[in-house]
C-alpha cells in the first residue's frame, strides 16, 4: 500500500541510525516491562528511544484489505474461527501490528547486537492460530539441557497459557520433570511450581511470531519477538497446592508421561532433538503448538 511508504521510509531511516551506533552497547537494566518497551519509569534514551519510535510507527501501518481477505480465506480453510464483526477484526489487526512492532523490541536489539547480527538479517513471519483452551502449558526439551543427556526428556509445566512459562512475565518457578526415553511411563518430578499467578484468555486467536533467527548458525533465536493474543490475557491468582497436578500422584504421572511421550515421538519423527511448546486442554488432550530443533 502506497500509504504505508512514508512509514516504511521513516523506519528504514531509524534502523540506519541504529546501525551507526557503537557495536558494543550495554543493555539497560531490567524493568517490569515485557521486553517490548513498556513499563519504563523514565523516558528511554539512545537506542531505546529509536526502537520505541520504530514500534510506534509499526503500530500505524494500515493492513491492506487484500491481506485481510486472504487471511480470512486461509482461516476458513484451516477451520480457524474468523472474527465475527468489525470490532473483532480491528482487535485482530491490532495484535498483528503488535507482533510486527516487536521486531524492534529492546531484547531482540541487544541480543542480536551482542552476536554481531544485524536486525535486517532476521526475517519475521506471523502465524495465526486458534488459542487452545489451556489447563496447563508445557515446554519439552527432548535432550535434557541440564546435563546434555540425549536419552532423557526434560519438561516444564505451568497452569494456564505458556506465556507465563516462556516470557518471564510471571515470577517464580514452574513444575519441572524428566523421563528416561526407555521408561516414559514413569517420569520423575524434579521441582514443584512456586508461581502464584497464571495467564488465561477467552476463546481467541493468537498471532505468533516466527523468524529465521532460530536458523542462524551459532545463534539461539527462539523467543526474540512477541506472540500476542487478540483478546487481552488476564493474570489470575492460582493455587498449585490444591491442583491435582500437585496433590494427585496418578493424575500427575499420567499428564507428565503423556507429555514426555509426545516429545519422544516428535523427536523420532523429525530425527533430531526438539524444543517443543504445547498445552494440555481441560479434557487431558495434549496439543503441540510448535516445535523447533533444540539448540
Amino acid at each position: 500500500m502506497h500509504e504505508n511508504h512514508p512509514i516504511r521510509d521513516q523506519i528504514r531511516g531509524l534502523v540506519h541510525q541504529l546501525k551507526q551506533l557503537p557495536r558494543h552497547l550495554a543493555a539497560p537494566p531490567p524493568t517490569n516491562s515485557n521486553g517490548n518497551g513498556t513499563g519504563q519509569q523514565h523516558p528511554p534514551e539512545g537506542p531505546q528511544a529509536i526502537l520505541a519510535k520504530c514500534r510506534e510507527l509499526a503500530m500505524q501501518v494500515k493492513v491492506p484489505g487484500e491481506l485481510k481477505e486472504q487471511l480470512a480465506a486461509a482461516m476458513r480453510e484451516s477451520g480457524i474461527p474468523v472474527p465475527e464483526n468489525e470490532e473483532r477484526w480491528n482487535m485482530a489487526m491490532e495484535a498483528l501490528r503488535g507482533v510486527w512492532a516487536s521486531k524492534y523490541n529492546d531484547r531482540a536489539f541487544y541480543s542480536l547486537r551482542k552476536c554481531g547480527i544485524e536486525s535486517d538479517d532476521v526475517r519475521m513471519a506471523v502465524c495465526v492460530m486458534r488459542v487452545v483452551p489451556a489447563r496447563y502449558a508445557f515446554v519439552i526439551h527432548t535432550k535434557n539441557p541440564s546435563n546434555n543427556d540425549a536419552n532423557e526428556v526434560f519438561c516444564e509445566l505451568v497452569k494456564g497459557l505458556g506465556e507465563s512459562l516462556v516470557s518471564g512475565m510471571v515470577p517464580g518457578s514452574s513444575i519441572a520433570f524428566a523421563a528416561r526415553k526407555d521408561n516414559l511411563d514413569h517420569p520423575e518430578t524434579l521441582a514443584y511450581a512456586s508461581k502464584s499467578e497464571g495467564m488465561f484468555v477467552r476463546e481467541s486467536l493468537i498471532f505468533r511470531s516466527d523468524s529465521n533467527g532460530e536458523d542462524l548458525e551459532g545463534y539461539a533465536g527462539a523467543g526474540l519477538y512477541e506472540s500476542i493474543t487478540m483478546d487481552e490475557t488476564q493474570l489470575v491468582r492460582v493455587d498449585y497446592n490444591d491442583d491435582p497436578i500437585t496433590k494427585d500422584p496418578e493424575f500427575r504421572r499420567k499428564v507428565m508421561s503423556d507429555i514426555c511421550k509426545v516429545g519422544a515421538a516428535i523427536e523420532a519423527a523429525l530425527g533430531s532433538a526438539q524444543d517443543i511448546e504445547g498445552v494440555v486442554d481441560p479434557d487431558g488432550n495434549v496439543h503441540v503448538v510448535q516445535t523447533r530443533p533444540q539448540v
